[in-house]
């Protein structure tokens, strides 16, 4: 390429012939990458709303056919459904608050390099991601505590995540220097001033990460559910969805004189609405927190 005779501020660079070859063919792999992740919830949601038989028939692929909302009717006017919706909720919110109480104090104090014995104690944290005692002593140690069909069995038990845990303390190792608690004990603070005036408010975008991580977690639970709680009433909208798709359990929630044709067209329009309203809370979430996810990841996992 000639660059004679045109002024410095003007001249540009050329991509050449492979380097735009690179690129399509990087968008191309993104591009399926995107659709595989997108169109089995965009097919969910156009299935919850078609005729039944037309699903059966495979017409159903890009568009809704026959748009019919009795799932969602059925759905919304059904109280397990909606007492479920509602204990995920507080099931989840709760979680997470604990998690975060437990986990950035000890991420911070971990990442602190005049805590006695910090070495020992992660690498007895470390040991419990490739080592676990199993579900029957998790479960007497649950029994133990009085914890069964309450929501506390849902959280306590993995209130901490190892992984979780670990980011965190790379974010701190990263994000906090020595120097600024030097600087801070020159001023007259302590430990726990230093934590929550200043350590907290730089926190925002691990606390964000922690936010998706264990949110996610609780949400989409239900084998803790499954094993721990025995009243319906606490069962969360996980645990109900699998009834649902597992044990055809849809077939309760409608009336005895509908014909068994029409149950049987009710029940796979409840099945996809409720898999859609389950993925709703998660889909809302992630857009507010997305700018913080991605830089507190990013600073988390560049040491550990």
């Amino acid at each position: 390429m000639v660059l004679k005779n045109i002024p410095w501020g003007k001249r540009t660079i050329k991509p050449a012939l492979s380097d735009k070859l690179f690129d399509l063919a990087i968008y191309f792999l993104l591009g399926l990458a995107l659709a595989a992740v997108l169109y089995p919830l965009y097919f969910m949601s156009i299935a919850s709303i078609s005729e039944p038989n037309a699903l059966y028939q495979g017409r159903v692929i890009f568009l809704p056919k026959d748009i019919t909302y009795l799932g969602y009717q059925r759905i919304f006017s059904n109280t397990v459904i909606f007492r479920s919706y509602i204990n995920s909720i507080t099931y989840t919110l709760a979680g997470v608050l604990v998690s975060l109480v437990l986990t950035i104090p000890t991420a911070f104090a971990l990442s602190r390099p005049e805590l006695p014995g910090r070495a020992v104690i992660l690498k007895l944290m470390i040991f419990t991601m490739y080592f676990y005692g199993g579900m029957v002593p998790l479960y007497i140690v649950v029994r133990g505590f009085r914890l069964l069909n309450t929501m506390w069995a849902l959280i306590l038990p993995t209130a901490i995540v190892t992984y979780n845990l670990i980011v965190a303390r790379s974010f701190y190792i990263s994000m906090i220097p020595g120097e600024l608690f030097e600087a801070s004990v020159l001023d007259g603070c302590n430990y726990t001033k230093f934590f929550f005036y200043i350590v907290l408010p730089l926190s925002k975008a691990i606390i964000a990460v922690m936010v998706l991580f264990y949110a996610t977690k609780m949400w989409n639970g239900f084998m803790d559910a499954l094993i721990y709680l025995n009243s319906e009433n606490k069962f969360p909208l996980q645990l109900v969805l699998r009834n649902i798709l597992l044990q055809s359990q849809a077939l309760t929630l409608l009336d005895d004189s509908t014909a068994v044709a029409e149950q049987q067209k009710a029940t796979e329009l409840i099945k996809y609405g409720v898999v859609v309203v389950a993925s709703l809370p998660m889909l809302c979430l992630y857009p507010f927190i997305q700018k913080h996810f991605v830089s507190g990841v990013m600073i988390g996992a560049v040491k550990g």
